[in-house]
């Protein structure tokens, strides 16, 4: 399905209508859940490339698994990604610590996690959105919402205006919905920055392997294809305004320079500065309502944490199917509905922010006597329930 230069006409008889704002993983997710059960939607995204900023590599545990498999993606995730066979931590020389199976946070009929590389997640998700009928318009943004008790008058970057039931704002970190509705929180770094790329999959690598210490905090990779590895490197945070993108291969080659066993065959495929990401760990959480009106924030526009356990994506996905099922069970949208959402979600995303913070303030403070077994089976034990 072409991308729609103008938005179709609303069809008569009362049908609602949603805009998602934000392409990515809940935005997209959202939208096919809403348009599955009959709701018009609309999706915005402000880049007009619609896999532009996917990144490398993701880790996709239980209950991420569980809200894709509704989405309608888990076939294809299962196909193209990696099911990992449990998480290990090794010596700085490549000696392996410990090994462990992985709680089934999604359920026993699901994998512990799923790697994948990022864009192709992304296309499944952008092939999902197109096969749902949503009508989706690249390189556009909100500009203006005009609200009343019945709706939201929305103004577009191009100039078009369209009348919603409900906006969701899904646009990320660094919303523009959130800042747009009043919401003043904004994300603050933790301190850490991360260093990724991929990088072909050596011979025998079939699981998630984790270095602590050595010259960074973590020096870890995660199978994303049966060809491909996710790899990552933690350290202190650095003045992003200093680095030079042409240099972050060279960068993340010296960072990984003393990490034995496979990472010296890892070292050897990071040659293309375009291919590796530098980014900064944040903790993210809207405490207060989600929505103003009939606009409603979504996965990283309200929360985010540092990847410490692999839980981003999956907090968002929730998201997306919590509001989901509230807006598709309840005849009458109302500001209740909203505060009903916020209510279910917060207890479970602050935990989870405040658990992944927790870990990494350890790594920064060097607490050699932290119970990261235990914190980390209380908090992945907790997801197990549904959400």
């Amino acid at each position: 399905m072409a991308d729609s230069p103008t938005l179709p006409q609303r069809p008569a008889g009362g049908t609602r209508t949603v805009l998602v704002i934000g392409g990515g993983t809940s935005g997209n997710a959202l939208a096919v859940l809403l348009r599955r059960a009959g709701i018009v939607v609309d999706l915005v995204e402000a880049s007009p490339d619609w896999k532009a900023s996917a990144g490398s590599g993701i880790t996709l545990q239980g209950n991420a698994l569980r809200v894709l498999r509704e989405v309608g993606v888990l076939e294809g995730i299962e196909k193209d990604g990696y099911a990992a066979e449990g998480l290990a931590v090794l010596a700085p020389d490549g000696t392996v610590l410990h090994a462990h199976e992985e709680l089934r946070i999604g359920g026993d009929d699901l994998p512990s996690h799923i790697g994948m590389q990022r864009p192709r997640l992304q296309q499944l998700l952008i092939d999902q959105v197109r096969a749902s009928g949503a009508d989706v318009r690249l390189g556009t943004t909100a500009t203006a919402f005009q609200q009343d008790g019945e709706g939201v008058d929305v103004t577009f970057s191009d100039g078009t205006s369209r009348r919603y039931d409900l906006v969701a704002g899904a646009d990320g970190l660094h919303s523009t919905t959130r800042s747009m509705i009043g919401i003043t929180d904004e994300p603050q770094p933790t301190g850490m920055g991360i260093w990724r790329a991929p990088a072909p999959r050596p011979s025998g690598v079939r699981r998630t392997e984790m270095i602590y210490g050595g010259r960074c905090f973590i020096a870890g990779y995660c199978p994303t294809s049966e060809d491909t590895v996710y790899t990552y490197l933690v350290e202190p945070a650095r003045d992003r305004a200093s680095l030079n993108p042409d240099a972050y291969a060279d960068e993340i080659r010296a960072l990984s320079e003393g990490y034995g066993g496979v990472w010296e065959e890892l070292r050897t495929s990071f040659t293309d500065p375009k291919a590796v990401n530098y980014t900064w760990f944040d903790r993210h959480l809207v405490e207060g309502p989600w929505h103003r009106g009939r606009v409603v924030l979504v996965g990283d526009a309200a929360h985010a944490c540092p990847p410490t356990f692999a839980q981003g994506a999956a907090m968002s996905l929730e998201d997306a199917q919590v509001l989901a099922e509230l807006l598709t069970g309840r005849d009458t949208w109302d500001d209740r509905l909203l505060t009903d959402y916020h209510a279910r979600r917060l207890p479970r995303v602050r935990m989870v922010v405040d658990a992944s913070v927790q870990l990494a303030q350890w790594l920064l403070d060097g607490v050699r006597d932290a119970d990261v077994p235990g914190l980390m089976h209380r908090t992945l034990s907790a997801l197990k329930e549904l959400p």
